[in-house]
């Protein structure tokens, strides 16, 4: 290639490399770009391949060389070229028409010689082209009719890893009977059929090579003046560096679609580490350190000091990665000032090769280490930390031991790019994980730990969060033993999800604890609550409330709340909003219990309504939230059905019975919080229960003192009688004293022994402090230091003050 360098004095020739060849293809787009091309304007194979040529034109081609392309002829011209460094280079180009294998055109562009005053007869000119194409730094081969070679350069001959005289006369598949060569004949007799030029690309060792690289091939055909066929020749470009240029791009590209699928750290771990195996790497492991491992907040790296790592993720392109020193999830020590902890200290990536001193120092720390680099033959390693956000959340080591390159400077800023993408979605997925563990143990620590032991119901359930695509939701559910032996059973959920929504449900579930205790009927208690989230709607204010809007469409709650009475095995309940409760008899009949609905709760202004169910010694009450029957690919009475099924045939026990209802009604992971209450009920006998109906009459305070010392004797609790003594005189003298008739006695053996006293009056009673010569106000004073627990209830007749002792051990 012929070419003039323009000067401040005018043209000055200028030596230019012989192999600047190029190939543009129909659109104009450069394909190929040689070495010589590189020397001659300044630009690397990967800042030109893909562009268009006019991009490299300082001025305008001719007007003949726009023609003879627009005809698709050849042509030769001087031309004008922009330098990387943005001088002018005025060279002269020859470019011929090709052909490739899908007849699209191509163009070959390389120096056009200058025109020679003594002609193209001269002796002289000939050998100098001779020596040209024989020197050429491209490998050259011409074959006959037959495709046995009749000449090769020497480029070619190096290639090959033979000389001329043993490769001439003989065809590609003769001189190499392997892959690809074979390939390549057929190619050859192909272009010696057809006349048309092919283009080709391979990437492989060539027999005179030790390593790998990537060709691309010019089949051409040699024509006579008529268009006669006589031979063939083939120009090969080494193309190895657009060619990792363009891999590098496909591992750019794999990792943006592969890396960060899920919102799970170790999931992106390994993702992180199949990009790279896949792609340039032979062995990859991902370390994290220890407090992200654990899900806490990173912690900065002290030098000079050792940091422990857990193994998050690993692979290999052996089966099993037998090179790894760590198993995946366990932990290990990087020493102080070894080249990891150096690496994540400077938060730079390195790379080294198997006869740096720091890298040997680092392997025979670890005897096993140092047996697997010997054994396996690791020679190049690169170390990138994980950073995202300017926090340091780990390590990723990039071995080779298969792939005979070391690593280069190209792969290491590719590392760090696909590690940069990786460490966002890690952060991501640990921050998520963290939030969500931290709703999941407040949620967790709102509900009750273990079934109480109740003298009304034996209760079962479960509480399942919903699935990794979702945060944790406000699904709550409580078991509130009353007074009286009886039991309330609370199932809400709250719209929404997170930690403002598990928060939200604890106070709830707070305000029904609260409400129980002054025994509210269950459609006043929800009035209590509706009022409750409206209020808490109000304190967070319209930003808080555009939050929860974002996520859910609405801010709310429904409940569900019953209160069942052993005494009279009645069950009262109303719900706000929320699924029906399942009710199945003792007989195995399951029916849904037609509640009125009432409207949800923050809705304010609208009435809850109260139904009461009589309900047989041994039936079975399952409560539950909507994530158990509602999905999105079914509808809810499908779910209902399911439930129905599930419940029709209940296993021996009641924990049994709940991961039956669950295996049945749950047909995919649940995209919401799940909760399921079962309640088995019971009933208070004779033999439990005594009650007398005592006169309005000062004198009947001894009576019922002396009955009530009789019954708890009657049930072997002597140690009890003093206190129920006291207790029944006290509150059977208040109910005289203060209250109305009809009064009554009632004493209850439960899980504890309870005694209640009631009359006609709804005045409430409260504990106060007499002075030193009242004659009174001691009473209820004295009950609250004898009993465990006392209170007071309205009822639909007056009061009851009750009383609780513990049984006897």
């Amino acid at each position: 290639m012929d070419g003039e360098h323009v000067a401040s004095g005018g043209k000055v020739p200028t030596p230019v490399p012989e192999d600047s060849a190029v190939v543009v293809d129909a659109r104009g787009s450069v394909m190929v770009w040689s070495a010589g091309a590189t020397q001659l304007l300044g630009y690397e194979p990967e800042e030109i391949v893909g562009r268009h040529a006019t991009d490299l034109l300082a001025a305008d081609l001719p007007a003949s060389a726009r023609r003879h392309i627009a005809e698709g002829r050849q042509w030769a011209t001087e031309v004008a070229l922009r330098h990387r460094e943005g001088g002018r280079v005025v060279v002269r180009l020859r470019g011929a028409p090709l052909v490739d294998a899908a007849r699209r055109r191509l163009w070959l562009v390389t120096g056009a010689a200058l025109t020679n005053p003594a002609g193209p007869s001269d002796p002289n000119a000939a050998a100098m082209w001779g020596r040209t194409l024989a020197q050429l730094p491209l490998p050259v081969a011409v074959y006959g009719l037959d495709a046995r070679l009749m000449a090769a350069n020497e480029v070619m001959t190096r290639v090959m890893g033979r000389t001329e005289e043993e490769m001439r006369g003989l065809t590609l598949w003769e001189i190499e009977p392997s892959w690809p060569f074979d390939e390549y004949d057929r190619l050859q007799r192909e272009v010696l059929r057809t006349g048309e030029m092919i283009f080709h690309e391979q990437h492989g060792q060539a027999p005179g090579e030790t390593r790998e690289h990537a060709w691309s091939m010019f089949l051409s055909p040699l024509k006579d003046e008529n268009g006669t066929v006589h031979g063939l020749s083939a120009t090969v470009f080494d193309t190895t560096e657009q060619y990792w240029a363009r891999q590098r791009l496909a591992v750019l590209n794999d990792a943006s679609l592969r890396i960060g699928s899920t919102l799970d750290v170790t999931r992106t771990a390994e993702e992180l580490a199949e990009v790279a195996v896949t792609g340039f790497a032979d062995f990859v492991t991902v370390d994290l350190l220890e407090s992200v491992a654990q899900g806490e907040e990173p912690r900065s790296v002290p030098p000079g000091e050792s940091v422990t790592v857990r193994r998050a993720a690993q692979r290999s392109m052996l089966k099993g990665c037998p090179e790894s020193v760590v198993a995946s999830g366990g932990t290990s020590l990087y020493p102080a000032d070894s080249l990891p902890v150096l690496a994540l200290v400077s938060g730079r990536g390195t790379r080294h090769r198997s006869d740096d001193p720091a890298l040997r120092a680092w392997v025979e720390s670890s005897p096993a280490r140092a047996a697997t680099v010997g054994k396996y033959m690791i020679h190049s390693v690169m170390m990138v930390p994980l950073r995202a956000r300017g926090v340091t959340l780990g390590m990723v080591h990039f071995l080779r031991h298969r792939t005979p390159e070391s690593f280069g400077e190209d792969d290491l800023l590719l590392a760090e790019e696909i590690v940069a993408r990786a460490a966002v979605s890690v952060d991501n997925a640990r921050r998520y994980t963290h939030e969500r563990r931290t709703a999941l143990a407040l949620q967790r620590s709102l509900l009750p730990e273990r079934p109480p032991a109740l003298t009304a119901v034996e209760v079962a359930y479960r509480y399942l969060p919903a699935g990794s695509g979702a945060d944790v939701g406000g699904d709550w559910l409580d078991v509130i033993q009353l007074s009286g032996a009886r039991v309330a059973l609370v199932v809400g959920d709250v719209v929404g999800h997170g930690i403002q929504a598990s928060a939200t449900m604890g106070r709830l579930r707070t305000a029904v604890r609260t409400l129980a205790d002054v025994d509210l009927a269950p459609d006043e208690l929800l009035t209590q609550l509706d009022d409750l989230v409206i209020r808490l709607d109000r304190e967070e204010g319209p930003e808080a409330r555009g939050r929860a809007e974002e996520t859910s469409g609405e801010v709310g709650a429904t409940c569900l709340y019953a209160v069942y009475d052993p005494a009279s095995r009645r069950c009262t309940m109303a719900r706000a909003g929320h699924p029906p409760p399942a009710l199945v008899t003792a007989d195995g009949t399951v029916r849904f219990l037609d509640l009125p609905a009432g409207p949800p709760l923050g809705l304010g202004g609208l009435p809850y309504e109260s139904t009461e169910v009589e309900l047989g010694e041994g039936s079975l009450l399952a409560l539950y939230t909507d994530g158990l029957v509602e999905a999105a690919e079914r509808d809810i009475g499908v779910g209902l059905e399911l439930l129905h099924r599930a419940l029709s045939s209940p296993a021996d026990t009641l924990e049994e019975t709940c991961d039956q209802v669950l295996s049945t009604a749950l047909t995919s992971r649940p995209a919401d919080d799940v909760v399921l209450l079962l309640a088995r009920t019971s009933a208070l006998d004779a033999r439990q229960m005594r009650t007398w109906h005592l006169p309005l009459d000062p004198a009947a305070v001894a009576g019922a003192r002396k009955v009530a010392g009789e019954q708890v004797a009657a049930w072997g609790l002597d140690e009890t009688a003093f206190a129920t003594e006291l207790i029944v005189s006290e509150l059977v003298t208040n109910a005289i004293r203060y209250g109305e008739a009809p009064i009554r006695l009632r004493l209850i053996r439960g899980s504890t022994l309870i005694c209640e006293v009631s009359d006609g009056s709804s005045t409430a009673p409260h504990l106060r402090r007499a002075r030193v010569f009242d004659e009174g106000g001691r009473g209820l004073l004295l009950v609250a230091q004898v009993a465990e627990r006392w209170g007071s209830r309205q009822t639909p007749t007056g009061k009851t003050i009750w009383a609780e002792q513990p049984l006897p051990a």
